[in-house]
């Protein structure tokens, strides 16, 4: 594949049209030299004829036409042009001259000049013929004095005067092609010197952002595109490797302990002690999945607004599917699970499995923080811009010098007993996050409790 050159093709769009113009005003100058050839010759044949005619005269009766040196001496030139000559009378008979020379087919009469092409033994001519009044004993007559002279010295200086243009014209197409070329390696040398910081990173300052300095406003933009870009990508290693470490340090301790069981199962002589160890593993297990689950849906949720796939999410449907599914859960602890909320749809632009996550860790931990025998209410409300989503429990609540900390990965509120991972809330302000959206810890009134207030942007 042929490969392009952006110097090459930005001279090519500057000289192609030069060119093109230089050639045009090459044509305009060679119909010029043509115009100007033929101004000095047609001057030079009616300055000849005039001093031929004025020579002419009458004597005893006969017309008299001795030719002036001075009329031929104007055409004397390196190119030895042939002049040919008439004298003729008022009967069109020849006085003086070259009988072979052809006249105009319109005769002039009084003061009249004819400027004409014509030909001297095969040769073309250019000529003039003038009408000269003569005045005799008998009255005035009328002579006509033609000139004519070949094309040898007009066609010389047609290209004396066009090669000049022509030359000139060239040397400006030169000079203007080696100027844009130094001009454009000019101008692209902060385009090649950012190639050359593009190319020669290597090691851990490959991602670090480009400087803008230097550049022109044409190139800042893209700088800056590509800088989002490494951002983008430092970011999403950054991601993968906090979830590499994550889930190293997390899932560590229960494979422990699983592998404990397992030994501990295998150990046991009797069916008891078997099916206690594998509760206890299966058990272990089933926190491994939901850890595994939450450690993914933070690593998804890190990865920032603008890259998540949203689509339009009825978040109304969300909240009333993940309650349905915890229903049971509820049940178990003899807990008061309630939701208020409109009938229709509330829309917003998100991404469906990550707001699940959301409203599923809020209200879980809702229902088991809130004690046995409680209450949790789940209200859902919007307006034209934003759905407020309200996670209300009866627990012991969290008291506001901790309300911080518990965003954080893996803390947990001091003096609770409820085992956990300490993920819950540090996945949902991210997702909260990716969504553009807030999320805030509140006191219940009356106390005690705790809510949960979460406001997301409609969809647009």
């Amino acid at each position: 594949m042929r490969r392009l050159s952006l110097r090459g093709e930005l001279l090519a769009w500057v000289v192609i049209p030069l060119a093109v113009v230089v050639g045009f005003n090459v044509w305009t100058t060679y119909r010029s030299a043509i115009g100007t050839a033929d101004l000095i010759t047609n001057r030079t044949l009616l300055a000849s004829a005039r001093v031929i005619a004025e020579d002419v005269r009458a004597s005893n009766g006969s017309i008299e036409a001795p030719i002036p040196p001075a009329a031929l001496e104007m055409f004397a030139s390196d190119q030895h042009d042939i002049v040919v000559y008439q004298v003729i009378g008022p009967n069109r008979d020849l006085i003086a001259g070259t009988p072979e020379t052809q006249m105009p087919t319109d005769w002039p009469t009084g003061f009249e000049t004819r400027l004409f092409e014509t030909s001297y033994r095969g040769q073309p001519m250019r000529s003039v013929a003038i009408s000269q009044p003569l005045i005799t004993a008998d009255g005035s007559i009328e002579i006509v004095v033609s000139v004519g002279q070949t094309l040898r010295t007009r066609d010389s200086l047609v290209q004396v005067l066009w090669l000049k243009a022509l030359r000139d014209q060239v040397v400006l197409l030169a000079g203007a092609a080696f100027l844009t070329l130094f001009g454009l390696r000019r101008g692209l040398a902060p385009l090649m010197r950012l190639r050359a910081t593009v190319l020669g990173r290597r090691g851990s300052n490959a991602l670090e952002p480009l400087s803008v300095a230097g550049l022109q406003t044409e190139l800042q933009p893209l700088v800056n595109a590509l800088n989002d870009a490494l951002n983008d990508v430092r970011r999403q290693i950054a991601t993968q490797r906090r979830f590499v470490a994550n889930a190293a340090h997390q899932l560590r301790t229960p494979l422990a302990l699983l592998r404990t069981q397992a030994n501990v199962g295998l150990r046991e002589g009797d069916l008891a002690g078997k099916t206690a160890a594998l509760t206890g593993i299966d058990a272990t297990v089933e926190r491994m999945a939901r850890l595994s689950t939450q450690l993914l849906a933070l690593a998804r949720a890190e990865q920032g607004s603008h890259i998540l796939s949203k689509q339009v999410v009825d978040f109304g449907a969300v909240v009333r599917n993940v309650l349905e599914d915890l229903a049971d859960q509820a049940l178990a602890r003899n807990i008061d699970l309630g939701f208020e909320g409109p009938a229709t749809a509330l829309l917003l632009d998100g991404h469906g499995p990550l707001l699940t996550e959301l409203v599923h860790n809020l209200v879980e931990n809702a229902i088991r923080y809130g004690g046995d025998g409680g209450r949790v209410t789940v209200s859902l409300s919007g307006d034209n811009t934003v759905i407020c989503l309200r996670v209300e429990d009866i627990g012991p609540g969290i008291p506001p010098e901790e309300r911080n900390r518990v965003f954080e990965r893996f803390y947990r509120a001091l003096g609770t007993e409820v085992s956990g991972t300490g993920l819950g809330l540090a996945i949902a302000r991210e997702i909260v996050a990716s969504h553009d959206g807030s999320i805030e810890l509140q006191d219940r009134q009356p106390l005690p409790g705790l809510v949960v207030v979460v406001q997301l942007p409609r969809a647009k």
